[in-house]
């Protein structure tokens, strides 16, 4: 039956004179993501409306999928579009979809109309009272509710003739690429997924930085964040993923500075690794999964510490919600299996058994002059051997 979806938004649409580059973005997402399924279609937006017309046969399921993971969309209505061929002919054609998409007729409805187009013969409330007639004489079972009708059947007369009833939730948010660009410190945690997939929500295009430290970390560890990024990347687009090797780093700030400072000053040096891979790549910030209060490198002392290496700003998009709250999202973006698998990454590897939670700067400093030039050497190696992912 259907051939068509409208596809609805929201935060878009007060936009203001800039609220066609939002819809042409959209419009561009929507096509990547349907792009990637059988079948071909044709996107495109009218008058404050974004279409997705099917011109060849397709799998209803994996084209609703596909737009559920299009940030900016709020609303998948699977729609029927029918030429204007006057009032007796709509109420024949809204009959018939009741028809085809109610096998239960046992339901409670209640018609919307919309007209755009002024000169048609009827308005919106003709339209809702004689269609609410000719679909109680089809099908007597069914009852009129305007309050809390259990079918809401929408119609809205405009250069064609809309017929949908169905509203499947879309992500929101705003589409990817509206918002700049940002760089994921992603581990193989919990965390960092969901920060990265929150961030992309609000338009950002991200690539990811991965630190890892063989032979303490496994080969199937660092797979384990290549997945977690092709999770990601459903909602975010393609990932451009670093993957730095951090070992020969890590044991060297192991041997020269005070272990319970370790988890920060090693975070220290991750920042300013990623900072390079952001600025080189043209990111206008850093994004990180961290949660106050969760471990002892997320306290606000720790954070502070950690940010006064960055001259880049630095997006923490779960820095006030609880684990639960972070777990939840991991588990509706499929996620949440995939950071639980028993791969350890760098920064649990290194852990000190009584970290600091109150780090003083200028302590962390001082211990930091014992690193020598030595840490700039291997530094200047992590970036030159980088391997780099392009994730899909």
């Amino acid at each position: 039956m259907y051939k068509s979806f409208l596809i609805k938004y929201a935060e878009i649409g007060i936009k203001g004179k800039n609220r066609f580059l939002f819809e042409d973005a959209l419009v561009r997402q929507a096509k990547i993501a349907l792009g990637k399924i059988d079948g071909d279609f044709e996107v495109h937006k009218e008058s404050g409306r974004i279409y997705a017309n099917a011109q060849s046969d397709f799998d209803f399921d994996e084209a609703v999928d596909a737009l559920s993971h299009v940030f900016g969309i709020v609303g998948i209505c699977p729609l029927v579009q029918i030429e204007d061929n006057g009032f007796d002919d709509l109420a024949e054609q809204v009959i018939k979809y009741i028809d085809a998409e109610y096998p239960d007729k046992n339901k409670t409805f209640k018609v919307l109309a919309r007209r755009s187009r002024k000169n048609y013969p009827l308005d919106s409330m003709e339209i809702n009272v004689e269609m609410g007639a000719r679909i109680l004489d089809a099908f007597p079972d069914m009852k009129v509710d305007v309050h809390n009708p259990e079918i809401e059947i929408n119609i809205e007369i405009r250069n064609k003739i809309n017929i949908y009833s169905r509203i499947i939730p879309g992500p929101g948010g705003m589409p990817v690429g509206t918002a700049g660009k940002a760089t994921l410190l992603l581990s193989g945690g919990i965390d960092s997924p969901v920060a990265g997939y929150m961030i992309s929500k609000r338009g950002v295009q991200i690539d990811a930085v991965y630190f890892h430290a063989p032979p303490y970390t496994s080969e199937r560890a660092k797979q384990k964040v290549v997945d977690l990024a092709k999770k990601v990347s459903k909602y975010s687009g393609p990932i451009k993923l670093f993957v730095v090797n951090f070992t020969e780093i890590q044991m060297y700030i192991y041997d020269k500075c005070p272990h319970e400072q370790l988890t920060i000053i090693m975070r220290r040096y991750m920042m300013k690794i990623a900072e390079h891979f952001a600025k080189q790549e043209g990111s206008l910030g850093l994004i990180t999964g961290e949660s106050i209060g969760q471990v002892a490198s997320q306290t606000t002392q720790s954070l502070a510490a950690t940010n006064e290496v960055c001259t880049l700003p630095v997006y923490r998009p779960v820095i006030a919600f609880d684990k639960q709250d972070i777990v939840d999202i991991a588990l509706k973006i499929d996620t949440y299996e995939t950071s639980i698998l028993p791969y350890e990454d760098c920064c649990t590897t290194f852990v000190a058994k009584h970290p600091v939670t109150k780090p003083n700067i200028n302590i962390i400093k001082k211990s930091e002059t014992r690193l020598s030039e030595e840490i700039d050497r291997m530094i200047e190696d992590a970036i030159n051997t980088v391997e780099i992912i392009e994730v899909e």
